[in-house]
């Protein structure tokens, strides 16, 4: 079993089941596309029926021209249907209410070139009217999540088409929407980032969220979809889960752990002694390239350089899971790390905590109080020039001073 298996069948395992809620309700819908003079000229879509449930992932699948991206379209409100009836979580499609719970990637990416990606994202995320500090938290989050943190301060018109469709996805997710609606969304991706995308519609589906993906990689619908619808001409050719349309019921597969030669020749002995006719073959399973490369890139991501482009991007963004809760405490730990390492550190200002020496000598003040001569133990000053004066200066200028302070008044000498 590959990891995307795995991933797959733990996914299916642990997810609720699809809710009985219908999400998309589409009911004889058709598109006639007219020329100037109002003659019809396309029927793109004829008379179409389907519905979408609730945590399900439904894909429209067609070749070109079949349909699907006017159908699309037209479930956006951006097209009108010429006839039939479309409810999004049971109303208009043109609902601005309705509008709020989608997230939308179209087949190409619109952005503005001159944006970096933060800015693309706070871009989108005004438009849902989304305060400031959840745009930051959503945009951070998501950049990781898609893998574009080296490349967060080029602007989008430096990216390749594959880190267009990251940011592409990132924008789609911004306002958490009940409704994912993904047009290629793998396309220009490299394996890896496909497989993340992968990964992230499964988890998405995990918490219950809508999806309808439309694709032309048939590998990537089968890995993740519950339930498709096949168009050709406008018209649905074939609806169903991928289990009832892909299997085939005159055909049975045993596997098994390796048997030795002998136990294999009885087998296959019984088997042909049941059946008659028939070819019956024994071969090793083989795993998908997708499979094989991502092992690969695994071994290898010890010895990978740096990038400045798109890198493998990290678990699914908190707010898409629904435990904002949950990742506080990782966020608290990352705003303490941060104020901790800006927050001056004690040893420096050490000898600065010291008293500065005041610039009057205490010394000298106190020898100023008493009649005596000042005594010459006093400790050295900072500057040698009171020590290098004459004595005999320096008992005159006592003498006065102590006269002064002894109460003589300078009119007693006249």
């Amino acid at each position: 079993m590959t990891a995307l298996e795995q991933l797959k069948s733990e996914t299916t395992s642990s997810r609720p089941a699809v809710s009985d809620e219908t999400v998309v309700a589409v009911r004889g819908l058709t598109k006639i596309f007219k020329d100037f003079w109002g003659r019809p000229k396309a029927r793109a879509v004829d008379n179409v029926d389907f519905e979408v449930k609730r945590g399900e992932v439904f894909g429209l699948l067609g070749p070109n021209g079949s349909g699907k991206s006017t159908t699309v379209k037209m479930l956006l409100g951006l097209l009108y249907a010429t006839k039939g009836h479309i409810e999004v979580f049971g109303k208009s499609p043109r609902d601005v209410q309705t509008k709020q719970r989608i997230g939308y990637l179209p087949e190409e990416s619109y952005l503005y070139r001159y944006l970096d990606s933060e800015e693309t994202l706070d871009f989108f995320g005004n438009l849902f009217s989304i305060d400031a500090k959840d745009r930051q938290n959503r945009a951070e989050q998501l950049i990781e999540m898609v893998g574009l943190n080296t490349a967060r301060t080029r602007t989008v018109g430096e990216f390749s088409k594959g880190m267009q469709r990251r940011i592409g996805l990132a924008q789609a997710l911004i306002n958490d929407p009940d409704l994912i609606i993904l047009d290629e969304p793998t396309s220009g991706l490299d394996p890896i980032g496909c497989r993340e995308i992968k990964d992230l519609i499964l988890a998405l589906a995990r918490r219950g969220k809508t999806i309808i993906l439309s694709s032309h990689l048939l590998a990537d619908v089968e890995d993740v979809c519950d339930r498709v619808v096949i168009y050709y001409g406008g018209k649905i050719q074939a609806i169903g889960t991928l289990k009832e349309l892909l299997s085939e019921r005159d055909t049975l597969r045993i596997t098994s752990p390796t048997l030795s030669r002998e136990a294999t020749e009885k087998v296959l002995q019984i088997i042909r002694q049941d059946i008659g006719q028939g070819e019956v073959r024994v071969d090793n399973p083989t795993q998908n390239l997708e499979s094989y490369f991502l092992d690969v890139v695994k071994r290898a991501r010890e010895a990978s350089a740096e990038t400045s482009g798109a890198t493998s991007g990290h678990r699914v963004a908190a707010y898409l899971r629904g435990d904002d809760a949950g990742a506080a405490p990782d966020a608290m730990a990352k705003v303490l790390d941060r104020l901790m390492a800006s927050k001056p550190k004690p040893e420096p200002a050490a000898p600065v905590a010291e008293p500065a020496a005041p610039k009057v000598d205490a010394t000298k003040l106190a020898a100023l109080g008493k009649s005596e001569p000042a005594p010459s133990a006093e400790p050295a000053p900072a500057t040698p020039k009171p020590a290098a004066k004459p004595p005999a200066d320096l008992s005159k200028a006592n003498e006065k001073l102590s006269g002064l302070l002894g109460g003589k008044k300078p009119t007693d000498k006249q």
